[in-house]
């Protein structure tokens, strides 16, 4: 497609917006939070899982943790209607914080660090660092925390005592990525004391918490056109801002009453490091939600069955563009480009959920949403990464399809890809949720 055809696509608020989502979104918890700010502004109200549901038409959603559900109800929706779910993740690789946190060596007060997911770790080097999380507090409750200033950084050794170190660089994940944040002894309580001070907290307030390092710099626009996206996160809070916008979009539009199906987005936690816990893609979370849904309108054991029988999910992550340095490392026939439109993701062994009858569900989408889209599949000779897709697939026995954007530096503690591509994504899934 030429750049004018494209250019005809693109709406550079929708990336004008993506870029201050990942700006507000340093953590999962603050993911959801952030998401859940856009779909109140469409008319969605919070529900709280120990609560009793109502059959009520409209727009609602629940936070637990990293995870957020959130679902449209129609007017004449039975407890037969089927569902469309966009699901997608909240985590990303990084450094988190340990639970003794302050630590130190030769005069250099330092922060202990675990790693989180599949990190490139030499991309963690040399960046200015701050944090963020949440502070679990005495009365139970819990608060999230921002610092976007530099804190931390982790120091490459220079290459006057490493005068190997571009013939092949070795770290090690225990002894070579803990952050220097100071100069002095080591300052035990330190950290969290610094951390709930800028909270507006006590330090003997906070019991616990689930902390992570962030890069500061800010997402932007790249090259000559501004034609490219760098940033953090990308994966997967690129496709979580995609799915909320298209969800509060259908909501929002006229004749969201008369949608045939309930649009659904699952953002789920810990995808990164295999979806098992309470907010993952492996828990039980999403299928209590609809299963609660159902009966709420009265519905059956069979009503339930009718209703998954008709469902069908896209699950949305990021994918790989060919790398020019390494087209090697790619399948000669299937060369994903940015900006060329959402891609289809395959693989035969089930790493990733899509068959043929869901290569037209997609197909059907993209072409309601007048986006072009393209296909991707893993060089035979290199292992293929997986999703929820299959996990969802698998879990509440629906049709599955995993689809995304293109991107290069996966994992990176910054990312890139096409600017046009977040805009043509949450198009084609706008179009999946109407039906």
């Amino acid at each position: 497609m030429s750049t004018a055809a494209r250019q005809a696509f693109f709406d550079r608020t929708h990336s004008d917006d993506l870029i201050a989502f990942l700006g507000t979104s340093p953590s999962p918890y603050h993911a959801v939070s952030s998401a859940a700010e856009r779909l109140e502004k469409a008319g969605f109200r919070q529900v709280a899982e120990t609560d009793a549901w109502d059959a009520a038409a409209g727009g609602r959603y629940l936070i637990r943790g990293g995870a957020l559900i959130a679902w449209y109800l129609p007017e004449g929706a039975g407890p037969e209607t089927p569902f469309r779910i966009v699901g997608t993740h909240t985590d990303s690789p990084n450094l988190r914080v340990k639970p003794l946190p302050d630590t130190g060596s030769a005069g250099w007060r330092q922060v202990a660090v675990e790693i989180y997911g599949g990190v490139p770790l030499n991309t963690w080097l040399d960046r200015d660092l701050g944090i963020s999380g949440r502070l679990a507090l005495k009365d139970g409750t819990a608060r999230l925390v921002q610092l976007d200033e530099p804190l931390l950084r982790v120091p490459q050794l220079a290459i006057h005592l490493d005068r190997q170190v571009n013939d092949g660089m070795k770290l090690d994940k225990q002894r070579h990525l803990t952050p220097v944040w100071g100069l002095g002894p080591v300052d035990e309580g330190g950290l969290i004391a610094y951390v709930a001070e800028r909270a507006g907290l006590a330090a003997d307030d906070v019991v616990g918490w689930d902390l992570m390092t962030h890069d500061v710099q800010p997402a932007s626009y790249l090259g000559r056109d501004r034609e490219l996206l760098a940033g953090p996160r990308l994966d997967n809070l690129l496709s979580v801002h995609a799915a909320t916008a298209a969800l509060a979009a259908v909501a929002s539009a006229e004749g969201a009453a008369d949608l045939p199906y309930i649009p659904v987005l699952a953002a789920f936690d810990h995808e990164e490091t295999g979806s098992e816990s309470d907010t993952g893609a492996q828990s039980p979370l999403l299928g209590n939600v609809l299963d609660r849904t159902i009966h709420a309108r009265g519905g059956t054991t069979e009503d339930r069955a009718r209703a998954l029988a008709g469902t069908v999910c896209l699950s949305s992550d990021m994918g790989h563009a060919v790398h020019p340095n390494y087209t090697e490392r790619h399948e000669p026939g299937h060369h994903p480009v940015p900006n060329g439109g959402p891609i289809l993701k395959v693989n035969v062994n089930n790493r990733y959920a899509t068959d043929g009858i869901g290569r037209a569900v997609f197909a059907a989408a993209c072409e309601r949403a007048g986006v072009p889209w393209q296909s991707f599949v893993s060089n035979n000779a290199m292992p293929c990464g997986t999703t929820i897709g299959p996990i969802t697939a698998a879990r509440l026995g629906i049709k599955t399809v995993d689809c995304g954007i293109a991107a290069l530096s996966m994992h990176s503690a910054r990312e890139l890809c096409g600017a046009e591509d977040p805009y043509l994504l949450a198009s084609a899934l706008k179009a999946f949720l109407e039906g």
